[in-house]
């Protein structure tokens, strides 16, 4: 018997040998990260859940972090205080920003008389007095 040989054309769709120059980070959809937390929390069987995860390729410490997501999300959406908002006073915002203007003049003004009290310190000691003020101020 002659065998003829079949020779197999080059198929164009084959996959390229060449590695990407750069990696494309997977990018997860609300409905698909939803889908997959659901399909997690249903898993009851030993080893359903690592089953999961390698069927999808993502690891567990992004299910953690979708977890956590997902319960920050509950929690906000539970929290928030119905009704209208309270109107902020337009003075109050010019208030404290005069308070802490005004604390800050203070602690310079005190600075200024610390120094001011080591120059007269250090005149007397060199035998240059000064002359106090007339109102004695400090």
């Amino acid at each position: 018997m002659s065998e003829a040989k079949v020779a197999i054309p080059f198929v164009a769709s084959s996959p390229d040998p060449e590695v990407p120059a750069k990696a494309q980070r997977r990018k997860f959809n609300a409905e698909d990260k939803k889908r997959i937390l659901e399909e997690t929390d249903r898993a009851v069987v030993h080893g359903g859940v690592g089953a999961i995860l390698r069927r999808e390729g993502i690891y567990s410490s992004t299910l953690h972090a979708w977890r956590k997501e997902r319960d920050a999300a509950v929690h906000k959406a539970f929290s928030q205080k119905r009704g209208p908002q309270p109107r902020r006073n337009p003075l109050a915002s010019e208030n404290e920003r005069l308070r802490r203007q005004n604390q800050r003049l203070q602690e310079d003004l005190e600075k200024a008389h610390i120094v001011i009290d080591v120059q007269k310190k250090v005149a007397k000691l060199l035998g240059d007095p000064i002359a106090e003020t007339p109102s004695g101020e400090k």
